[in-house]
């Protein structure tokens, strides 16, 4: 694992202690075999899945603004867009937290 992956991966799983802290129902799982985190049993996010950084997840029109911005990429493992995903991959500790939280008010509200 590189230097970046590694301070990716710290900063991910110590912003995901604090969603934890604060809501119990984020909890670690996996996709895609990789280590995941999820809300109630449904996908919120992950990090690093081939040097992507931060994927969540969040509404379309939210993925599409955050594109658009320059801040998101889309998320397309093996070629197959999922609209509901964005990768974000600088790593900034103030923008992956509100990410973070704004996914789990939208994958707690999904059906």
């Amino acid at each position: 694992m590189s230097d970046d992956s590694e301070r990716d991966e710290t900063l991910f799983w110590d912003l995901i202690d604090e969603l934890r802290a604060e809501d119990g129902r984020v909890e670690e799982g996996t996709i895609m075999s990789s280590r995941c985190v999820r809300v109630d049993g449904e996908f919120l996010a992950l990090v690093n899945h081939k040097g992507s950084g931060l994927v969540v997840k969040l509404p379309r029109d939210r993925v599409g603004q955050l594109i658009a911005e320059g801040v998101g990429r889309p998320f397309a493992p093996a070629g197959r867009v999922f609209r509901e995903w964005v990768s974000v991959p600088d790593p900034d500790p103030e923008r992956w937290a509100s990410l973070l939280r704004e996914g789990v008010r939208f994958v707690a509200t999904s059906d």
